[in-house]
């Protein structure tokens, strides 16, 4: 896609310094409900872009919000939000991990999951073959419910040890070749600071610190 037609193209097309091209057996879309110039300036965005990259077995890339003018090329064309880092398509990913920093951004998480070729509700997600598992974090997760149709997992806190513990949890589960996805849900379950709506209020969860 050519990008000089669309509104700041620098949005897109990847360019910067020190961004990371890495493959690993665990892929990770960090996506924020905002465009580019938002996202780029939340610093917790930068903090686990690098702590996810500098393990070995996964890798991190960036996803934002399109401008109302690539949407609209996007749906046009048949096509699907995908990385910054290599336009991998956001439903190619194993994990999609999304910020919440606003309630008014809630929408725009549901329409990223649409645009992206994922599907919305978690529901039909957990019995869909090789759908992402999609987690979320930030401050507005210290209410979840209003999100709790859509999002598998959610992290409830500060996520610099939380995150290598869920994403050790999702290795192991891949590793071992296992598409039934409950037992993932229940492993994330038992980390500190993860709430999983499929299970309801069965286990209390307390904020990751």
């Amino acid at each position: 896609m050519n990008y000089t037609h669309f509104q700041k193209p620098s949005r897109y097309i990847n360019r910067e310094i020190n961004s990371i091209h890495k493959k690993a057996p665990v892929t990770v879309a960090l996506a924020f409900p905002d465009v580019y110039e938002i996202g780029m300036s939340h610093l917790g965005m930068k903090v686990l872009y690098h702590i996810i990259n500098n393990l070995s077995f996964t890798s991190a890339e960036r996803v934002f919000a399109p401008w109302t003018d690539l949407e609209e090329a996007l749906k046009k064309g048949g096509l699907l939000l995908s990385s910054l880092e290599s336009k991998r398509p956001l439903r190619e990913f194993d994990i999609i991990g999304f910020s919440l920093q606003y309630e008014l951004s809630y929408t725009t998480v549901l329409h990223m999951l649409d645009l992206g070729g994922v599907p919305v509700r978690r529901e039909e997600r957990l019995n869909a073959k090789n759908s992402p598992l999609v987690i979320a974090g930030g401050p507005c997760t210290v209410n979840p419910l209003p999100m709790a149709a859509f999002i598998d997992a959610f992290l409830i806190g500060d996520g610099e040890e939380a995150v290598p513990e869920i994403l050790h949890a999702y290795h192991q589960w891949k590793a071992g070749g296992q598409d039934n996805k409950h037992s993932l849900l229940q492993a994330l379950s038992d980390i500190g600071g993860v709430y999983v709506p499929a299970f309801g209020r069965e286990k209390s969860v307390s904020r990751r610190y």
